[in-house]
């Protein structure tokens, strides 16, 4: 089946969300010499709605809604993704396609006067997007004062420089594409605080059924990765997750065999559950998601359950 001789490739305008689909570009580019390969540059909902954290105004598919209307209209054939903001859940017509490689997928620790979250004083003002990370740092470091942070990279950046914050949690992936590694003081370790399902790894998103495309973004498909973030995205999708459930999901490949490890906790970080599981990978896709869903009701037994029924509450 050859290659369409134009491809469309939908994306946001953020320039994290512009390296993304140049990198896909530049790949597919290289696989398929003489096709027409072009970007068409979007601005979502998730990018104007700036005022209010994520998980209050309907989380992650405000950022890929506009990108999947561009797929259905026929404007564009694919869409590039950081998989840590992709929908557990699918939606109708539309299937992930490819996972490729991932970059470093740990969290960042970034401040201009602190090297790292122990050197913070009592009081210090830490900003994140991210509910998962909020939970983690009130659990751990209970005399930090957490506030939201919203916007793109640069714009995230711009008011740590500002003094709005002493410190700022990033994905390490972002930076690190962007060439702003310097801007890292320290990496957290999975220990410190486990990474969101799918952080570091990119997705090519298509519209079911469609072969062409299909084969023409398989060869981006990194196995590994792939296995790794389906196990992570099949936990999270078990317990409900979404921008509105702390939760963290992090797979790795050791041996030939898959560790995940999980939690899900309440917002202020008083309540945790966690746990990790292992397994052989094997070629039946479903292997994957089956650990993830191991691990899922294994802390339902520990109590991910009543959790969760408090975070139902509370929205």
């Amino acid at each position: 089946m050859s290659a369409p001789s134009k491809i469309v490739i939908a994306s946001r305008e953020s320039r994290l969300a512009m390296w993304q689909a140049v990198h896909v570009q530049g790949r597919l580019a290289g696989l398929n010499p003489g096709a027409d390969i072009v970007i068409l540059g979007m601005t979502t909902r998730g990018d104007q709605i700036l005022d209010r954290p994520l998980a209050e105004i309907g989380g992650k598919g405000l950022f890929i809604k506009e990108l999947e209307v561009a797929m259905q209209e026929g404007r564009a054939q694919l869409a590039v993704h950081s998989m840590k903001d992709v929908p557990m859940v699918m939606p109708e017509g539309f299937v992930l396609a490819a996972i490729s490689a991932r970059e470093n997928p740990r969290d960042a620790f970034v401040s201009n006067s602190y090297a790292g979250l122990d050197e913070l004083p009592a009081g210090a003002v830490v900003g994140t997007s991210s509910l998962r990370r909020e939970a983690i740092l009130r659990a751990k470091y209970p005399q930090l004062a957490i506030r939201s942070l919203r916007g793109n990279l640069d714009t995230r950046l711009r008011k740590l420089d500002a003094g709005e914050y002493d410190a700022i949690i990033l994905a390490a992936a972002g930076l690190i594409r962007l060439g702003l590694e310097n801007r890292i003081r320290s990496v957290l370790t999975a220990e410190q605080s486990l990474p969101a399902p799918g952080q570091g790894a990119l997705g090519i998103e298509l519209v079911a059924g469609d072969a062409a495309m299909a084969a023409v973004v398989a060869p981006l498909d990194d196995p590994d990765t792939a296995h790794c973030v389906k196990a992570e995205r099949a936990f999270s999708r078990a317990l409900g997750g979404s921008c509105q459930v702390p939760l963290g999901g992090y797979a790795v490949m050791e041996e030939g065999k898959l560790w995940l490890r999980g939690f899900v906790a309440t917002a202020d970080g008083r309540e945790m559950v966690s746990g990790e599981v292992r397994g052989t990978v094997g070629d039946v896709a479903g292997d994957d998601e089956a650990l993830g869903r191991r691990l899922a009701e294994q802390l339902r037994a520990q109590g991910a359950g009543a959790i969760l029924e408090k975070l139902a509450h509370c929205r």
